[in-house]
């Protein structure tokens, strides 16, 4: 065998190996996950610092927790019902979504939680939801009990002005929706729609949630 034949090999051989290390890293990186298949975004520090226990109150003025409203796959986002813009729009792609599972037999709850109490009561809120979809959830709270729910989300908000002074204030807050499944967690996260790339869409939403629910 000459030495150029047997360098061949032995680059061909170590590239064989490399390749069935890294094969084997890959796919036991995803074996541990089980919806790894299905999950698009990355978070920072993992989906795991995301989420958590909440309390807060529904459209009957009861207060509920996460394990009284988070029963099924539930597409969660904080806005406030004064929202003028990506609000609704993210909202209703969330209750299209919803709709489009049901019809494959997938039972899903879209959850709205209000980030601006001062003006988002308990009848208000549910009204909000119930425009979407009646399988809608709307949840209110008090300024601890938002706060600490969006916290726990890491969402951010922030008021615009005086609410004494002007009632029609605005409030800056992040647009994401949360794929909750109850109990694993937060499994994903979906981003206001672009509708110019089609994607984040209600059949999008739909088709990604379809995957982490046949995994549960």
């Amino acid at each position: 065998m000459s030495p150029r034949l047997a360098a061949l090999l032995a680059a061909t051989a170590m590239g064989a190996v490399i390749a069935a290390t890294a094969g084997y890293v890959f796919l036991a990186d995803r074996g541990g996950d089980r919806f790894a298949a299905c999950r698009d975004t990355a978070v920072a520090g993992g989906m795991g610092d995301v989420g958590g226990p909440f309390t807060l109150v529904d459209a009957a003025g009861r207060t509920v927790t996460e394990a009284d409203v988070i029963t099924k796959p539930a597409l969660v986002y904080f806005g406030y019902t004064f929202c003028p813009d990506v609000c609704p729009l993210d909202m209703q792609r969330n209750a299209e979504a919803a709709e489009i599972l049901a019809g494959q037999g997938i039972e899903t709850v879209p959850v709205f939680i209000s980030i601006d109490p001062g003006r988002d009561t308990p009848a208000v809120v549910g009204a909000f939801a119930q425009n979407f979809s009646e399988r809608t959830i709307g949840l209110t709270g008090s300024e601890d009990q938002v706060t600490a729910a969006s916290r726990a989300y890491r969402t951010y908000f922030r008021l615009h002005g005086d609410r004494a002074e002007n009632p029609w204030y605005l409030v800056d807050h992040s647009t994401f929706t949360y794929l909750v499944l109850p109990g694993h967690g937060v499994a994903e996260v979906f981003r206001h729609p672009d509708f110019a790339a089609g994607t984040a869409l209600a059949e999008d939403v739909a088709a990604r949630t379809a995957c982490f629910a046949d995994r549960m």
